[in-house]
């Protein structure tokens, strides 16, 4: 029996991501003497606010609470960093991870465990996301340690380490400072490390030791100097040797970008290898905006069963491909049920490469690997041609009658022509899943979402927190109703900041991704007026219009609108669609997704 990759029986994910710094370079340190700080200035929550704005982050998303106050208080007399707080600690998080996906580091600020065990979810996505994120909690007076005293936020035990050890396993890092004497090594260190491992971070900051100066702070923090991870170069040569031994032997090799392309900062290389190699390039899901899709050899999103059109025939059909940072799981792979196998081929994952059923080999990164490899093939263009004999454009929807309920597949039809290298698309856990992959991105035009956690509720925040490290981009976010009721709130901040947002609220009366995986009265919400409770938030204060449409004609008016006479506003369109208008795609996936979670258990 062939092995299969993302088979039912022997899938076996590997999400150990480690990454490097942007195009392998050290951060260098600056060539003239650190300046020295007013003494009044020299604290430990000047130290951290200077210590963010180094790395460049310029906005910190904050929730107060009485343990963190005075270090927000040292915080926002940074010239350099804005104060951006949040309506709850869940979003706050989810604001960061954003802000890390656009300007690869994002922070916030929370209270000790009411607030640090709100925004844990948040965290754990952005682990599985592989993004550096430092998540700062004001923890007790260092006094309180070791008195056995019981605190508030706390549950009640003479013991403050729950919160740590909830930490532990969602950060690659954890920092609990109660003195000054090591307080500076330990932030240099927890925030070094979220760089070198491009995963979050927990620094724990007692609330009486912020507004301190101590001799350690008394300059201007040196640039962090990260030393590049390096390949081992007879593992890197070995590597090449035989993967391109393997494909030059192909007849129709293809090449597939998957999720760990960001982390391993190998992005340039695996185009330069499609350009190289002349090889058909597709992504996985995951990857969608991670490499152009206006590159002459881009045939799709390979999504096993749900690929976009004629895409999965090419790679399934090949007799060798390269999967660059690939995470096959349960959703990726469709339930298990990817037609590939796993002696046709190489898998590259940000530190080794493995060679079909052959060998692996270890301490060779990525992009280097595919730089080198793109020195060593043969230029082979057959997996394209053939792509390009089967391919059929997609077709337009069915043209709706006048005032006609309006269909999701003709909203997306509108959508395509919004977008542009001015814009960001934000697709939440859901249908939009399915309807966002198939839209075609132009050059330059951001695409974010969270697969592989798939927080529902996630988008909210992600857009404040991407839309404010991107001002320059008009973030689109496709929300559904379901995970708009867990996040609503911060809604009210993307208007404070004056963010210019278009959210389409896709109104459809439930969990629909839910449903199609399995059914049940509990997948049905309570009906809300979205747009008057948008009104509401706004409240007069800000910029922000709002409208329901429920045909293509209210569409393209509610379009026009938002994208002229009220650009410079947060638009929100709620679309009201019946509650089967699903795209196929979530239908056939769910399916499968069904059948994979229904397994009977495996004879003892």
């Amino acid at each position: 029996m062939d092995t299969k990759i993302g088979s039912l029986d022997v899938c076996k994910p590997t999400c150990t991501g480690v990454g490097s710094l942007p195009n392998g370079a050290a951060l260098a340190i600056q060539s003239s003497a650190p300046s020295l700080i007013n003494s009044s200035d020299a604290t430990l929550g000047g130290h951290i606010a200077r210590r963010l704005v180094q790395i460049g982050v310029t906005d910190v998303f904050t929730v107060p609470g009485d343990f963190n106050l005075t270090l927000l208080d040292h915080l926002i007399a940074e010239p350099g960093l804005t104060n951006i707080g949040c309506c709850n600690e869940l979003n706050a998080g989810y604001a960061a991870d954003g802000y890390a996906r656009s300007r690869g580091v994002g922070a916030c600020v929370v209270t000790f465990t009411v607030g640090g065990l709100s925004v844990l979810n948040a965290i754990a996505g952005a682990y599985s996301e592989s993004l550096p994120l430092i998540c700062i909690v004001g923890g007790p007076n260092s006094n309180d340690y070791g008195t056995h005293r019981i605190l508030h936020h706390t549950i009640g035990l003479p013991d403050f380490s729950q919160e740590l050890t909830c930490f532990q396993t969602v950060t690659c890092y954890q920092a609990v400072v109660n003195n000054l004497e090591d307080a500076h090594e330990m932030i240099d260190t927890a925030i070094s490390t979220a760089l070198k491992e491009s995963k979050p971070v927990y620094i724990s900051i007692s609330c009486n030791l912020a507004g301190i100066a101590h001799p350690t702070f008394s300059l201007d923090p040196v640039p962090f100097s990260l030393s590049p991870r390096l390949s081992n170069h007879l593992g890197l040569e070995a590597a090449v040797e035989a993967a391109a031994e393997f494909f030059n032997k192909a007849v129709k090799p293809v090449m597939v970008g998957g999720p760990k392309l960001r982390v391993a900062h190998a992005g340039d290389a695996f185009v330069e290898l499609a350009d190289a190699s002349g090889y058909a390039l597709a992504v996985m899901p995951s990857a969608k905006g991670l490499v152009p899709e206006h590159h002459p050899h881009f045939i799709g999103t390979y999504w096993g069963a749900v690929s976009t059109a004629f895409c999965a025939e090419i790679v399934e059909s090949a007799d060798a491909y390269l999967f660059a940072g690939p995470i096959f799981n349960d959703y990726s792979s469709v339930g298990y049920s990817l037609l590939l196998k796993k002696e046709k081929a190489i898998v590259v994952q940000p530190d080794h490469v493995t060679i079909a059923n052959g060998p692996s080999f270890g301490c060779v990164l990525m992009k280097d690997f595919l730089r080198a490899l793109a020195k060593r093939l043969k230029h082979n263009k057959t997996a394209h041609e053939n792509y390009s004999r089967i391919f059929v454009p997609n077709g337009h929807p069915l043209k709706s009658a006048p005032k006609e309920p309006l269909r999701v597949n003709v909203l997306f039809h509108h959508i395509q022509n919004m977008l542009s290298s001015e814009t960001a698309v934000i697709a939440e856990t859901g249908d939009s899943w399915f309807n966002c992959q198939k839209l075609k991105l132009p050059a330059g035009c951001g695409y974010e979402f969270q697969m592989q956690y798939g927080s529902i509720g996630w988008s909210v925040g992600a857009t404040l927190g991407y839309a404010q490290a991107v001002t320059e981009k008009r973030v689109i976010a496709f929300i559904g109703d379901g995970s708009f009721q867990v996040t609503v709130q911060d809604v009210s901040t993307m208007i404070r900041n004056g963010q210019k947002n278009i959210i389409f609220l896709i109104n459809n009366g439930g969990y629909t991704i839910e449903v199609e995986i399995h059914d049940g009265p509990y997948n049905v919400i309570k009906n809300w007026n979205y747009t008057g409770l948008v009104d509401a938030i706004h409240n007069g204060e800000g910029k922000c219009w709002t409208t329901k449409v429920r045909c293509e004609e209210e569409l393209i008016e509610a379009i026009e609108t938002a994208t002229g006479a009220k650009k410079d506003s947060l638009c929100f369109i709620e679309v009201i669609a019946h509650k089967d208008d699903t795209s196929k795609e979530l239908l056939e996936w769910g399916s499968r997704v069904s059948a994979a979670n229904s397994r009977p258990p495996s004879p003892q």
